[in-house]
């Protein structure tokens, strides 16, 4: 029974997202009184805790009992996946499509795979790369050439994330109490955050700043591992609390003026709808101001600066 209530502790540290205590719980447990459920728990927790060494050193203690889990060669895979040791991340990601075919995840994580090493032995090819990554995407916008969407730069990397897997997505939404759009969610699988090279918006109306349209410095990625993704240490709620946002969503982008912003709005939908997107103006007393119906008309409003009027 002591073991029982172990176990339902651990997943109840896991839900809450409390990783580092999970790993303290289980290491206060000598190593030869840990079977193969506790060392699991304990290589996932350090997975989180992106401590990807450690988890493999623990995955591999028990790597004979696990050779019939999908589950096990999906952790192992993902610790191997993030430590840049991509072919031993390929191995185990097919043998747990092998043991649970179709699992969406681990298909991912094959693709990006074959990408990185696609990259990685042609990098001529990085174009043609994108696009077979965006044919097997659901999200096209129209007029929207997401090819070249993405700004390649050294400041971009403040945003970019790592890939995101369908479990982190349910783990934020969770945590930011709002369900986040498809057409995000889909954009965010292929490239997880970034600089866009379109960074201005029409408004239609002079903002504070005098003008008609309001700049975007980049767009968050699902995640917490960058400052500036959704959960990050410089993410939606520490936006919203840090310049007393109203509490309608979730910001998506930051902007060169400091704590102006762009929103998902919740108001008219619930937090389960799609939202609208806004702009809080923060030198009109975080003035509202709609910008599209959806993130998707969002995205595809974006203008470079040469085609926007001064």
């Amino acid at each position: 029974m002591m073991r029982d209530d172990l176990i339902a502790k651990l997943d109840e540290l896991h839900e809450a997202d409390e990783f580092e205590e999970i790993v303290n719980t289980i290491m206060e447990i000598p190593a030869e009184d840990r079977d193969y459920e506790l060392t699991s728990h304990l290589g996932r927790a350090m997975n989180n805790l992106e401590r990807y060494e450690e988890a493999v050193e623990q995955f591999l203690t028990i790597a004979e009992e696990g050779q019939d889990d999908p589950l096990w060669h999906y952790r192992t895979g993902l610790a191997y996946y993030y430590l840049e040791r991509y072919e031993d991340a390929r191995k185990e990601f097919q043998m747990a499509d092998r043991l649970d075919p179709g699992d969406e995840d681990t298909l991912e994580f094959l693709e990006w795979i074959a990408s990185k090493t696609a990259e990685e032995s042609t990098p001529e090819s990085h174009e043609e790369l994108e696009a077979e990554s965006e044919s097997h995407s659901s999200y096209s916008p129209q007029n929207t050439d997401m090819n070249n969407f993405w700004e390649d730069s050294e400041q971009a990397k403040e945003y970019v994330s790592k890939p995101v897997t369908d479990e982190q997505i349910s783990s934020v939404e969770e945590q930011l109490v709002f369900k986040l759009p498809a057409s995000y969610i889909n954009m965010m699988k292929i490239h997880n955050g970034g600089i866009p090279h379109a960074t201005r918006y029409p408004v239609g109306q002079p903002t504070s700043h005098g003008k008609d349209y309001i700049v975007i410095s980049g767009i968050f990625g699902i995640g917490r591992d960058k400052p500036k993704s959704l959960c990050g240490k410089l993410g939606s709620r520490h936006m919203i609390e840090n310049y007393n946002y109203p509490e309608i969503g979730v910001v998506i982008c930051d902007c060169p003026s400091a704590g102006d912003a762009v929103m998902l709005d919740y108001r008219p939908s619930g937090n389960d709808g799609e939202p609208e997107v806004v702009y809080v103006d923060r030198e009109s007393n975080n003035k509202i101001i709609k910008l599209a119906d959806n993130f998707e008309a969002f995205i595809q409003g974006l203008m470079k600066a040469e085609n926007t009027e001064e």
